[in-house]
């Protein structure tokens, strides 16, 4: 391999940052760097790909540009197949060193990166792939990941480099296509946060200096969420921000905090224990693949597979199932891209248990809704929600008991749904309810402004919960549960060096 060339290829991913930047600074102690992002056409055909992704990551990649023109370097964008653009590289300017963060992201990816070592290796290229957060590969059992996260995230973050000597791409190369020349569809979500290390950066100083307060006790409710909430999460899931860097950077603000800001600091060590959750949760993908498209407990198959209802799932994702909050739930994620946990938790219950409907295809609308998606985290929180883990308790949400708790006076559901503005709060939640003569009154016509629920809720509730327990009871079912927990239980409820927080939180309530 006398021909391969004096510099290496950097390849970033959902990585979009020159700061804590692994693979980069050890490509730089090679020598000369090609900085490169690939379009890649098969991951933007993908079922759980949206425009609103494709968006947020071109102005990303702006932001990364700048990033490497400032410190000497240049970031170049090829569209295509990643195997098809190092083949083609590799024949015009020969590179012996290919870096990159590890990634756990879909099924696509991750026989990309198959195919990626396999193209390595023909040419024996050297390929580092470096960890980016608490994520450990080949990991067997749970037993030390703990502490083997624990030991990274403790970790200074790395510093950008000053200087990055860079080498010109050896062909010119057109700029991004546009999103439909990917497949995309022209939908835009017009209050999705904007895309950029700039806008992370801003997200986390703004949460920290000023929203932190409200985060105990404030993200539940769908009202208070937005701002109690850190927002973090698509900068987060798209690399603008290390998840390190954003760990040490709240422990250092919350022990500068003076005494007298108790609820402040009680927030700021809930938060952190978030970060442990996100990577307690893509832990499980990385371990288990498969669970993206199976049943995590496979003595689950079957339990829903073969009930598809096409009505239920187009009432869902058209925001007509006759619930409010369920309704407003997704009006708000159509236009912001974004809602708080609980509410996402209520969307995939009220799918699995009252609407019956298979959390696969329900997953990868959601997966196109969310700004922030994550699959590492979201195809286990699926699982987890539809009760399809064996390990986890069955986490059934009433939406209309959600709405009188999170939403007592109504104003989220009417912010969401106008034509719900007039109706009395005594029916707001129940609409349908309304005596016909009060219908009139406000102009509603039902059917039309108030869509009838699709089931009687507490009766397909009842069935759903029936049908799940006979199949939990079941001995082999009940068996197979010590595998699955050897393997993806969590051992430790608590994220943080040894220590533990005083009311540290359970699965249920990771949020951002």
């Amino acid at each position: 391999m006398s021909r391969q060339g004096n510099y290496s290829v950097v390849w970033f991913k959902r990585d979009l940052r020159i700061d804590d930047h692994q693979p980069l600074l050890q490509a730089l102690q090679r020598g000369p760097v090609l900085c490169l992002y690939i379009i890649e056409p098969s991951l933007w055909a993908a079922p759980d790909a949206a425009r609103q992704h494709y968006d947020f990551l071109i102005e990303s990649l702006r932001d990364l540009y700048r990033s490497l023109r400032d410190a000497g370097g240049r970031l170049h964008l090829v569209s295509g197949e990643v195997t098809g653009v190092l083949e083609r590289l590799y024949r015009q300017s020969p590179f012996g060193h290919l870096y990159a963060h590890e990634e756990t992201g879909n099924g696509l990816t991750f026989e990309r990166d198959r195919a990626v070592a396999r193209w390595c290796r023909a040419h024996a290229v050297s390929w580092h792939e470096i960890p980016q957060f608490g994520v450990v590969r080949r990991l067997p059992a749970r037993d030390r990941w703990q502490q083997r996260r624990e030991e990274f995230m403790a970790a200074p973050p790395v510093a950008a480099p000053a200087h990055v000597p860079s080498v010109v791409l050896p062909w010119s190369e057109p700029p991004p296509p546009l999103p439909a020349a990917v497949g995309l569809s022209d939908q835009t979500v017009p209050l999705r946060q904007r895309g950029g290390r700039q806008a992370g950066l801003y997200v986390l100083h703004e949460f920290l200096s000023e929203r932190s307060n409200q985060y105990r006790g404030g993200i539940s409710s769908p009202l208070s969420a937005p701002t109690a909430c850190s927002r973090l999460s698509p900068y987060l899931a798209f690399g603008c921000l290390s998840l390190r860097e954003v760990e040490h950077a709240t422990r250092s603000f919350a022990e500068r905090l003076p005494a007298s800001a108790s609820r402040q600091r009680s927030g700021l060590q809930a938060f952190i224990s978030r970060l442990y959750w996100h990577c307690h949760f893509i832990q499980k993908l990385e371990s288990e693949p498969s669970l993206e498209f199976e049943n995590l407990h496979r003595g689950y198959d079957g339990l829903r597979e073969n009930d598809w209802n096409s009505v239920h799932f187009s009432a869902l994702t058209a925001g007509r199932t006759g619930w409010p909050l369920v309704d407003a739930c997704v009006a708000m994620l159509r236009d912001c891209g974004w809602i708080n946990f609980r509410m996402r938790a209520m969307l995939v219950s009220v799918a699995a248990y009252p609407l019956w409907l298979h959390w696969r295809p329900v997953g990868l609308w959601l997966a196109r809704q969310f700004l922030d998606y994550e699959p590492g985290i979201h195809w286990p929180q699926m699982q987890m929600q539809a009760g399809t883990t064996g390990i986890n308790v069955a986490r059934v949400y009433n939406p209309i008991k959600q709405a009188r708790d999170h939403d007592p006076r109504g104003h989220f559901v009417r912010r969401w749904l106008p034509h719900l503005r007039q109706v009395p709060d005594s029916w707001l939640f129940e609409p349908w309810r309304m005596p016909e003569e009060l219908q009139k009154r406000q102009g509603l016509e039902p059917g039309v402004d108030i869509p009838e629920p699709l089931v009687d809720l507490e009766v397909a509730t009842r069935l759903a919960k029936q049908k799940l327990f006979a199949l939990r009871a079941q001995p082999e079912v009940n068996a197979a549960k010590a595998a699955i927990i050897e393997k993806h239980g969590s051992r430790k409820h608590h994220p943080g060096r040894g220590k533990k927080l005083s009311g540290a939180p359970g699965q249920m309530t990771l949020d951002w």
